[in-house]
């Protein structure tokens, strides 16, 4: 995930929100090398080294253990999630569907690691500079894409349908969409936004996956503030201090599940929690911002009727 800052280190991928999309590829290729069974992405390592970040590439390359700098939880639940939209999208092509938007890709991997079937078209929505970076790079790897990959330089917050349509993207087409980590970044009425704008651009059958998460109780966000800036006091010792709590937006919002229900489509949902169960990792301990709560949906729309020109961010 990144970029929903205006900041100018917004599309960087060593700096502001840009650098979650680095740390999500650290927790990748760490969970990688522990157990490739469940998440195998055999580029985050590469694409952390590239970025220059010391502390994550050591973290991602092994050089540095996580000990107390990476919390088991964060690495787990990197594990589950990745294996989840893995799945998601497997299924969805296995099923028919060949076009693929992954929003906010950051340095998502899944156009080169998966196997899709001839015919997929691969959407990636992101900044310019990750989009170009994330080529760039792959390319002087040797990477190649493992079906025809579509590259979005848009922000989430702009016209972001009309640059995908620009790219070929058919809104009379099922599609399969993903909001991976994206949510939490994004303030309460441009999540809404996001998801009308889904729904909007979704034929008959078209799927989603995304995170559902509960509203906070009183005082749990300054536990969550307090929690990040922790990390982010470990990780400055060692000449990296990312504003986590300062990139995320808080209060109350709409939960994503039932919003998205409300508007025609029919989910299937999975915590945290049970994620954890059902792969064999260790329960959370701890929880007291309630992470094993946060659920992990994904589903299909039922609408019949024709769509309404969508309205975008």
């Amino acid at each position: 995930m990144t970029f929903t800052s205006r900041d100018k280190h917004a599309g960087d991928p060593a700096s502001g929100v840009g650098a979650t999309a680095t740390m999500a590829a650290t927790a990748r290729a760490i969970a990688t090398r522990a157990d490739p069974s469940l998440i195998d992405d055999p580029f985050a390592e590469p694409l952390v080294r590239a970025v220059g970040i010391d502390l994550l590439t050591r973290l991602a390359t092994g050089d540095l253990p996580p000990d107390d700098l990476v919390e088991p939880t964060w690495i787990d639940v990197g594990k589950v999630r990745g294996k989840f939209y893995d799945e998601f999208f497997l299924d969805a092509t296995d099923a028919g569907i060949a076009q693929i938007v992954i929003l906010a890709s950051g340095l998502d991997s899944r156009a080169y690691r998966l196997r899709w079937p001839p015919g997929t078209v691969v959407y990636e929505i992101d900044q310019p500079q990750v989009i170009e970076f994330k080529t760039r790079t792959l390319a002087a790897l040797g990477a190649a894409p493992t079906t025809d990959r579509k590259t979005v330089a848009a922000d989430l917050r702009d016209d972001w349908s009309s640059a995908l349509r620009t790219a070929g993207f058919d809104p009379a087409r099922p599609t399969a969409w993903s909001a991976e980590g994206l949510l939490d970044y994004l303030p309460p009425e441009a999540q809404d936004r996001l998801l009308d704008t889904i729904t909007e651009l979704s034929a008959p059958e078209s799927r989603i996956a995304t995170e559902s998460k509960p509203n906070p109780r009183p005082g749990q966000q300054d536990k969550t503030r307090q929690r990040l800036h922790r990390m982010s006091e470990r990780w400055s010792a060692h000449g990296f201090a990312p504003d986590m709590a300062g990139l995320r937006h808080y209060g109350k919002r709409n939960e994503a599940a039932p919003y998205l229900t409300d508007r025609g489509w029919t989910l299937n949902a999975i915590s945290i929690r049970d994620l954890l169960a059902a792969n064999d990792l260790p329960p959370l301990t701890n929880d007291d911002i309630r992470v094993g709560e946060i659920r992990y949906v994904s589903g299909t729309l039922d609408k019949t009727t024709t769509n309404d020109p969508p309205h975008d961010i």
